[in-house]
């Protein structure tokens, strides 16, 4: 007897945009900073950094600003996640890459280099042969915001361009946050996606947690005191520091 043919059950309009909202596609690297650098979120920030940008620092007078959100840099094979806190006006909203330009990058960049995560020792522009090895750089705020402080409401708005990337970066092993804000940002979002640990991470410099998450490889969260200006100046994070932070970093990646 043949089989009975059932007609398909007609789905609306409505509820098959409601499945997709549920089921959204995966984007690209390439995608999510394309929506970075467009992204008119806060509106204020907006303002700020284009004004920084008309206005200039002396120095960087006869350069063209960036003026716009900053996105990530690294590729999506990477082991190691970077956590910042957010481009510098006279850093990363010129030169439009992060930790670019700026005395920040000037520690980051050869603490990088010495544990074979970057291609050289300095970050100066765009186009300087500064890439990434093994390493994703991202940031809890993609625009420079007033006094590097960025607001929690500011902080909520951005926070879907780094759950975007971390749907992406599927062979993270290692997160190192630079700073508490930027800790607790890469901390909220581990949580999301079923991150747990027997003890509550709390920031401190050069401290590590393992967090699990059910069906997924274990993270070694780490944490570091941010090489800003008002952190090396006065010596409260030193080049021999960050540089050990991420010696071990790379020690915990060769373990596997």
């Amino acid at each position: 007897m043949p089989a009975i043919s059932r007609p398909a059950k007609r789905v609306r309009a409505g509820d098959q945009d409601a499945a997709h909202r549920r089921r959204p596609a995966r984007s690209s690297l390439e995608t999510v900073r394309k929506r970075i650098v467009a992204c008119r979120r806060c509106p204020e920030l907006r303002a700020y950094c284009l004004r920084i940008a008309r206005e200039k620092k002396p120095q960087f007078a006869t350069q063209t600003y960036w003026g716009k959100p900053v996105p990530s840099i690294g590729h999506a094979s990477a082991r190691l996640f970077i956590m910042g806190l957010a481009p510098a006006a006279h850093g990363g909203n010129r030169t439009g890459r992060m930790f670019t330009g700026d005395g920040s990058a000037l520690f980051l960049a050869r603490a990088l280099y010495r544990a074979g995560f970057a291609t050289q020792p300095t970050s100066v522009r765009r186009g300087d042969g500064f890439e990434l090895k093994d390493a994703f750089m991202s940031a809890a705020l993609r625009c420079a915001p007033p006094g590097n402080r960025p607001t929690p409401v500011q902080l909520v708005r951005c926070a879907d361009h780094l759950r975007a990337e971390l749907d992406i970066l599927t062979s993270l092993k290692v997160v190192l946050a630079l700073g508490k804000i930027g800790f607790d940002n890469i901390h909220a979002r581990l949580r999301e996606r079923g991150y747990t640990s027997p003890t509550r991470p709390a920031f401190s410099h050069a401290i590590e947690f393992r967090l699990s998450a059910p069906g997924r490889s274990d993270i070694i969260l780490m944490g570091s005191y941010h090489p800003s200006r008002q952190n090396t100046n006065t010596g409260l994070l030193t080049q021999a520091m960050l540089n050990r932070v991420f010696l071990r970093a790379r020690q915990l990646l060769e373990r596997g």
